[in-house]
Parts: C-alpha cells; sequence; structure tokens
C-alpha cells in the first residue's frame, strides 16, 4: 500500500474533499486508512471501569485508501 501509519495525507474524494491529516491506522487487507481529524463519527459507548456513565464518543472513521494522496512521507518511511 502506498500509504503508511504517520504520513501526511489530503483528501481528494467524497464530503471530506480538501481537508489534510496524518494517517493514525492502515488497514490493509479492506484498503482503508484512519485520518487524525477527518471523518469524524459519534459511537455510543456502554458503561465501563473507565468510563462509569457511558454516553457518546466522537472518533475518527475509516476512508477508502484511493480517497487521500499524500503530501509528506513519515521520517521512517523515507527510504
Amino acid at each position: 500500500m502506498f500509504v503508511k501509519t504517520g504520513d501526511k495525507v489530503k483528501v481528494i474524494a467524497g464530503s471530506e474533499k480538501g481537508k489534510e491529516g496524518t494517517v493514525l491506522s492502515v488497514n490493509v487487507k479492506k484498503n482503508r486508512v484512519v485520518v487524525k481529524g477527518v471523518n469524524m463519527i459519534k459511537k455510543a459507548t456502554k458503561a465501563s471501569a473507565s468510563n462509569a456513565n457511558g454516553g457518546v464518543v466522537e472518533t475518527e472513521g475509516s476512508i477508502h485508501a484511493s480517497n487521500v494522496k499524500v503530501i509528506t512521507k513519515a521520517e521512517s518511511n523515507k527510504d
């Protein structure tokens, strides 16, 4: 895959078009990436030891890798 964790990317298609962020994780099997601050979704969580009341948590959702363009490579990825 052309995108690695830590790369700075720009979204080139979809509802988040034009936004930039850093790649947090990559799912090679599904060809999807999670970009910091892009495609924010709200998720309901149950109460647990760390979150006594539960509630709604906002987190990044994944987007297809073909919808992003690499701006700068992460330092460890440069060869």
